[in-house]
């Protein structure tokens, strides 16, 4: 194994939000699951659960979600995935990165149906032949949800030595109650987030934003290397 392709993987990683109707292999979706199983876990607890839906059953589900969005129907997230307030340099970045999208979509400022609109296409999975939804034990602590998140990378990035491209999706927590109703989710498991998953559509303008990030020296300190010699 290379560090060229291990980084190729990780680097070639972007949220992708328009998708080809390609399908994909049950196989494939199980090998990449399979891999990002060994993701580490607190004293090995494998905090995950999926729930991995195509054709009619992901219909059915993303009917109820766009219906009950574009209804204006209140929320029921069990747990707070951004703060109440953005301090910065939180606040410019979230705001960059919804213009930039925005902006390659044609949709300006004030026109609010049309971003109604853009967010329901998370419930569509942007057209992706799988999607899936992730679910975590409410009985478990942040510990384990900290766990969850390296399982999530793991899924990324496994998809991308497949050829296959994800968008992961907090937009799905915000419906437990639809979500557990369509798919007989026992009501002791909280739902994460979803993730969309197949292969990216390379015509279509939204998949050409790509973020920035911040590089290593400008969030890390580094110590021993430049202490001196004796």
């Amino acid at each position: 194994m290379s560090a060229a392709s291990v980084e190729a993987a990780i680097t070639t990683r972007r949220s992708i939000r328009a998708f080809l109707p390609t399908p994909v292999p049950r196989e494939t979706v199980e090998r990449i699951l399979d891999v990002a199983a060994r993701a580490p876990s607190g004293t090995n607890m494998q905090p995950w659960r999926v729930h991995v839906l195509t054709g009619e059953p992901k219909q059915r589900l993303s009917g109820a979600l766009v219906a009950e969005h574009m209804a204006g129907a209140p929320t029921d997230a069990e747990y707070r995935y951004y703060p109440a307030e953005f301090p910065e340099p939180y606040l410019s970045r979230r705001r960059k990165v919804g213009w930039d999208l925005y902006t390659l979509l044609g949709i300006a400022r004030g026109e609010t149906d049309k971003m109604r609109r853009q967010h329901a296409r998370n419930f569509e999975f942007f057209g992706a032949p799988v999607g899936m939804i992730f679910t975590i034990d409410r009985h478990l602590e942040i510990g384990s949800w900290l766990d969850y998140g390296m399982f999530l990378q793991n899924i990324t990035v496994a998809a991308r030595g497949h050829g296959l491209d994800t968008c992961p999706q907090a937009a799905f927590s915000g419906h437990q109650r639809t979500i557990r109703d369509q798919l007989g989710i026992p009501g002791q498991e909280i739902v994460v987030c979803g993730m969309s998953l197949g292969y990216a559509d390379p015509d279509a303008v939204e998949n050409t934003l790509v973020t920035e990030r911040v590089a290593a020296r400008d969030f890390t300190t580094f110590l021993g290397w430049d202490a001196p010699e004796r």
